[in-house]
């Protein structure tokens, strides 16, 4: 007979050991539905309820309040569930780097700043956005320039979040927004340009001019961005004619250097030649003062002798007599004497005394070998004794004229 055939009481043939009666040294799988019994029964008895006794018999009564406290049970946890799963959606943590946007019904509420907030499950919408984080955006293109030529353009753009309700509510796609309005902004500053501008010193220029368009694009779109940097990273022409524009750069490059030394030079020379013009300034100042300051001196001198010779005037003119010759004579090596005894005026050659005195003493000082030394001085007493001599004999010769 099968072991789950009917029949008798008990069932041996029940591979589980479990048939009409358990068998107390039988270790089968425990019924389901009697643990989960169990289990409602406890669950039950600690919420108050009056669960069945295992050593009871199941009448129609007990039955039924049986099921309704295990459905009771499934109610409580169920609630319980509920309680602990809306109080742990209620509360949420916005971080220091973020603000949290929130939307009740659909419709903006509030924006929340870093901290422990609240929300109304099911009816608030969260939704956390990073304002601190500086992000990058890089935009390429070719593009005509003012004088319809081709230029190619690399440029990165970064930005950041500064409205996190116009960032979340007014744009769909902030990366496709930001997008669309950098190529509008390098396109028009582009187009208002030359080639020469956009490929040597007005590229700093573009990238500010690109930035303050942009900023203002993202400002009337309300897309929340704000703008850190543009950068214009490369501005190449075309590939055919890069080798021609390599050559103009290096021609320009020449010049700046060129201009350069220019101003180093003239750095140098016009501060030298300003000193020499402000030294001959002071100079010629300095003779202007001096000749005016003598010409003064010389007319209060000459003042001073006008009334000097109105008072004797036979006195004073020679006295101006006797110092105009001795400035002329003062320079020459000639001596004129006036004689009393006569009326001619002696004239004695000093220059030539004083050469042949030099000379007879030179050869005297040979012999003595001491001719360099005495070379270069004048006998003193020699010419005094020369000139005695001369002196003599011409007065000698004028007595003899007399006669």
């Amino acid at each position: 007979m099968a072991w789950n055939e009917p029949g008798g009481n008990r069932n041996d043939n029940d591979p589980w050991g479990t048939g009409g009666g358990r068998r107390g040294n039988d270790q089968g799988p425990p019924d389901l539905d009697e643990a989960l019994k169990k289990g409602l029964d406890k669950l039950n008895r600690m919420l108050g309820g009056k669960g069945k006794k295992s050593g009871g018999n199941d009448n129609g009564s007990g039955g039924g309040s049986g099921s309704a406290g295990g459905f009771g049970a499934v109610l409580a946890l169920a609630g319980i569930l509920v309680v602990g799963y809306v109080v742990f959606q209620s509360f949420y943590t916005v971080d220091e780097q973020e603000r949290a946007v929130v939307l009740r019904f659909g419709e903006y509420s509030r924006t929340e700043n870093p901290g422990l907030r609240f929300k109304v499950p099911l009816i608030d919408d969260v939704t956390k956005v990073r304002v601190t984080s500086v992000r990058t955006a890089e935009s390429t293109g070719q593009m005509l320039t003012q004088d319809e030529n081709l230029v190619t353009v690399d440029l990165q753009v970064q930005y950041r979040v500064g409205n996190a309700r116009d960032y979340v509510l007014n744009v769909r796609d902030s990366n496709q927004a930001l997008a669309f309005a950098t190529d509008s902004a390098l396109r028009h500053e582009v187009g208002s340009s030359t080639l020469d501008e956009v490929l040597t010193e007005g590229r700093i220029e573009l990238a500010v001019n690109v930035e303050q368009r942009l900023q203002r694009f993202l400002q009337n779109y309300g897309t929340g961005l704000e703008l850190v940097r543009v950068n214009v990273e490369s501005t190449q022409p075309p590939e055919p004619v890069q080798d021609a524009f390599r050559e103009v750069q290096r021609a320009r490059e020449d010049e700046q250097r060129f201009k350069e030394e220019a101003e180093t030079y003239r750095n140098k020379v016009v501060p030298e030649a300003r000193g020499q013009a402000q030294r001959m300034i002071e100079e010629a100042v300095a003779y202007k003062r001096q000749v005016v300051e003598r010409a003064d001196g010389e007319t209060a001198r000459y003042l001073d002798l006008l009334k000097v010779y109105l008072d004797s005037p036979e006195v004073t003119r020679e006295r101006m007599y006797l110092q105009a010759m001795e400035n002329v004579l003062a320079s020459t090596s000639k001596v004129l004497v006036d004689t009393e005894s006569g009326n001619n005026m002696m004239y004695l050659p000093l220059d030539r005394l004083a050469n042949r005195s030099v000379t007879s003493t030179a050869g005297r000082s040979e012999s003595a070998g001491d001719a360099g030394s005495m070379t270069d001085q004048v006998d003193i007493q020699s010419l005094t004794d020369e000139v005695l001599r001369e002196l003599r004999s011409r007065q000698s010769t004028n007595t003899r004229t007399e006669r």
